[in-house]
């Protein structure tokens, strides 16, 4: 799990006039901590990644990515086959992200969606079939008909 994040770091700084030898390799260090404290894997720092369970497989995938410190995270189906504990896990380090970070997320655990997002896009046959606030979403009766099992679903 460490030497994961570490290479992701170590990318980051290479040309950037990064400081040099030990410096460089401290500077290093405390990005990985940080990152694997925010995911919530420092206490398996040590384990190999492929002995992580699914979930923690997806944190590490969001502390790689986290590594490259984004402006914007895309995550496509971040829930996707997850336990509900392991959802609502990564729902929480989702929603502990700092605000300076947008994610643009494609999802359809509307329980996920509802909680994450300040605006949501409804798409249907790749058509924009409504924007709007999460209670706006929630409250089109469009959106209703054609996703919560009323007439027309598909």
């Amino acid at each position: 799990v460490w030497d994961n994040v570490d290479l992701a770091v170590a990318v980051r700084h290479r040309g950037r006039g990064a400081p040099a030898g030990r410096r460089l390799r401290e500077t290093i260090d405390a990005e990985i901590t940080d990152v694997l404290e925010r995911v919530r894997l420092l206490a398996l720092a040590a384990k190999p990644a492929r002995d992580l369970a699914y979930g923690e497989q997806r944190q590490l995938e969001l502390a790689l990515a986290l590594a490259g410190r984004p402006r914007i995270l895309l995550l496509d189906e971040p829930t996707a086959g997850m336990s509900p504990s392991e959802t609502v896990a990564m729902l929480s380090l989702m929603q502990a992200l700092p605000r300076d970070i947008t994610l643009l997320i494609v999802e359809h655990d509307m329980d996920v969606v509802f909680n994450l997002a300040d605006t949501i896009t409804v798409l249907h046959l790749g058509e924009v079939l409504a924007e709007g606030s999460p209670t706006e979403i929630q409250r089109n009766e469009r959106v209703v008909e054609v996703y919560m099992g009323r007439q027309g679903a598909p």
